[in-house]
């Protein structure tokens, strides 16, 4: 593997990315492909923190939209983030590669609370860091979750994996002349309302100078492309 451009790294897995092409539950497959990449970065000694996301079991924002309570619907999001970590650490224990799961709500007798030097620690000894439920707290998503755990853990890069290339001016799915963008700044992304982290999550990269490279984890070998620095997907930087 080429020298890596990045030494510590936050990897934000979404829900979705966990539901493969059902878009739903948990797809076997795509574990394995994650953690045969996650694998070959160990490699290189790099750092690695994941924060998951839920929108694959459950999403907060619609069961509020439902007339569930958003507290209580946001609270179910985050132990669907448990779900994803718990079986993204089997897929990696599988392939010998030691991982902790800490979780920002207590459940002992399943992963550590998140504790942040101990986190930091774990890294220093070579285990991948699964960091689970969210903040903690309702109404914060896990983007929001992940801008905070990066600038806490000081990592170098978020790296955004999502199911498209990159940040587009509009939907590339639902549009095929959609442009996509190579690099943005905070600002452009915060006043355009590009779709990449909400605004909270933004804002604070921006306020703490964490780059976000968003991407598409769907394509083998795009994990070290990111890290190594080959020009996948849209970085955004100040």
């Amino acid at each position: 593997m080429s020298p890596a451009k990045y030494k510590r790294i936050l990897l934000k897995l979404s829900g979705e990315v966990f539901g493969g092409k059902q878009k739903y539950g948990i797809d076997p497959e795509v574990l394995d492909v994650i953690a045969d990449e996650i694998k070959e970065l160990k490699r290189s000694k790099i750092d690695i923190a994941i924060v998951t996301g839920g929108g694959n079991i459950f999403r907060g924002l619609a069961g509020s939209a439902r007339g569930m309570d958003r507290a209580t619907g946001d609270y179910m999001g985050m132990l669907a983030t448990v779900i994803n970590s718990l079986a993204l650490q089997d897929a990696l224990e599988k392939k010998g590669v030691d991982s902790r799961v800490q979780t920002a709500i207590e459940m002992r007798s399943i992963a550590e609370p998140f504790i942040r030097r101990r986190a930091i620690r774990h890294m220093q000894k070579g285990r991948v860091v699964i960091l689970a439920a969210g903040t903690g707290n309702p109404y914060f998503s896990t983007d929001t979750a992940a801008a905070l755990r990066a600038a806490e853990i000081d990592a170098d890069v978020i790296l955004k994996a999502t199911k498209v290339g990159g940040v587009y001016d509009k939907d590339p799915v639902h549009h095929p002349n959609a442009k996509k963008f190579k690099k943005l700044n905070y600002l452009q992304v915060l006043n355009k309302k590009l779709k990449v982290m909400d605004s909270t999550a933004t804002s604070l990269c921006m306020d703490n100078n964490i780059p976000i490279l968003v991407f598409d984890v769907t394509k083998r070998g795009n994990i070290k492309k990111a890290v190594i620095g080959k020009g996948v997907g849209t970085i955004i930087t100040k």
